[in-house]
């Protein structure tokens, strides 16, 4: 994905972030993606949790019509 970006590229991308938001905003920036990032993790594996718990509980009431 990012095999054609070497190390010039990813300094003019710095320096771009830098002049459009500042040094101040910077880590704010970065603590908001880290939390949405975070957030988005959590919520597929809450999906992951109850799609498989829809999953055991279909097979178990298919196991009980099969008796």
């Amino acid at each position: 994905m990012f095999s054609g970006i070497g190390l010039q590229e990813l300094l003019i991308i710095f320096l771009v972030v830098l002049v459009l938001f500042g040094a101040k905003r910077i880590p704010d920036i970065a603590t908001g993606l880290g939390r949405g990032i975070r957030d988005f993790k959590k919520a597929v594996k809450d999906t992951q949790s109850e799609i498989n718990k829809d999953a055991s509980e279909k097979d178990k009431l298919e196991d009980k019509s099969d008796d």
